[in-house]
């Protein structure tokens, strides 16, 4: 039985729906990233289950028990906010043991309790500092630590690492992984960053327009996209529109019938630039020219015409401006889907990895 049960979960604000027939179950100690753009319906899901917005339809169990209509303090459901939300006039640990003070919790076991949280974040000796004197990361484990002290059934994360730099963000979460593992306990994540939900989360749900798009390992997810936006959101950016009668356009694989109108997804760093050549491949192969390149470090980053399509390339070399070339990818690299259904062919299905 999941630990968490959400049921076809409808919820909004007023009379507009943000969230439809939502069904998502996650096991205890597992850790589940909510993905996807701006608008998409991820933080709506969160406030869904903690009982700051009410539900429509559908419903919502923890352990066995249905909380749908309980009020948010009864869910034992915390929230660590984007914005930490901490008390800025309390101290270190006055801010964890904020919920523990709240629940009458006896002063003893509550400072113990606070104790051993500072010790598992890493911030012994800091009780009595004021918040306003950490540093991001050290603010971001106070919130962690203060939702985790009174032990929740669930705990929800709303964006934690966004407010941190680049450099924080990736030390930071991979601590909050680790704490996740070495406590067990049950967590939602919210992120619009791809990679961090593949490195954080046991399993992703990609959401679009209020609704689950699929839900899977970070491997499937990023290897087996089910739909043409769940391919381009998680990386696959270039799209070619495939008609057999496309000149520059040569898909040699040999699943591919001749009247198949196909959506071909592919990665730039998938893509092998050439010179132009005859030699027939098995994959994809676009002849186009360069109109753009930009250094990106290790490697360079083209960008290539061919008809009124604009694509991506990444290549060690730099190729010069206005070079005829030819751009191929691996069968196992293309994610194909049909323009009609927006659904992988059953016969490229073995294709679609990469």
């Amino acid at each position: 039985m999941a630990h968490l049960d959400i049921r076809q979960l409808q919820a909004g604000y007023g009379d507009k729906t943000i969230l439809h027939d939502i069904n998502l179950q996650v096991q205890k100690g597992e850790m589940i990233a909510l993905l996807g753009p701006s608008g998409c319906g991820k933080t709506t899901l969160l406030n869904a289950i903690c009982g700051f917005v009410p539900t429509q339809s559908g419903e919502v169990h923890i352990a066995g028990h249905e909380i749908t209509l309980l009020p948010a303090e009864r869910r034992n459901i915390t929230m660590v906010f984007q914005s930490y939300a901490l008390w800025p006039h309390m101290s270190v640990a006055q801010n964890i043991s904020y919920g523990l003070k709240v629940r009458k919790i006896p002063k003893a076991q509550a400072h113990k309790r606070v104790l051993d949280l500072l010790s598992i974040i890493n911030l012994e000796g800091f009780e009595n500092e004021k918040v306003t004197n950490l540093s991001g990361g050290q603010r971001q484990r106070v919130a962690l630590a203060r939702a985790l002290a009174v032990e929740p059934d669930v705990l929800v994360l709303d964006e934690p690492l966004s407010n941190l730099d680049a450099k924080v963000r990736l030390s930071v979460r991979h601590e909050l992984k680790a704490l996740q593992k070495k406590l067990g306990f049950t967590s939602l994540i919210v992120t619009h960053d791809q990679e961090e939900a593949l490195v954080m989360a046991d399993r992703v749900a990609v959401l679009n327009q209020g609704r689950i798009e699929q839900l899977g390992t970070p491997e499937d997810i990023y290897q087996q996209p089910q739909t043409p936006f769940v391919a381009d959101f998680m990386g696959a950016d270039n799209c070619i529109i495939y008609q057999a009668s496309t000149p520059s356009v040569q898909l040699n694989l040999a699943n591919a019938a001749a009247t198949q109108k196909l959506a071909l997804y592919f990665r730039s760093s998938a893509a092998e630039l050439r010179t132009v050549s005859d030699r027939t491949e098995a994959g994809l192969t676009i002849s186009g020219v360069i109109e753009q390149s930009a250094f990106l470090g290790q490697q360079y980053r083209h960008t290539l015409r061919s008809g009124d399509q604009i694509l991506q390339a990444d290549s060690r070399q730099c190729w010069p401006i206005a070079s005829s070339v030819s751009l191929h990818v691996p069968p196992h690299a293309l994610h194909v889907f049909d323009l009609a259904t927006h659904e992988t062919p059953p016969s490229f299905q073995s294709n679609s990895r990469g």
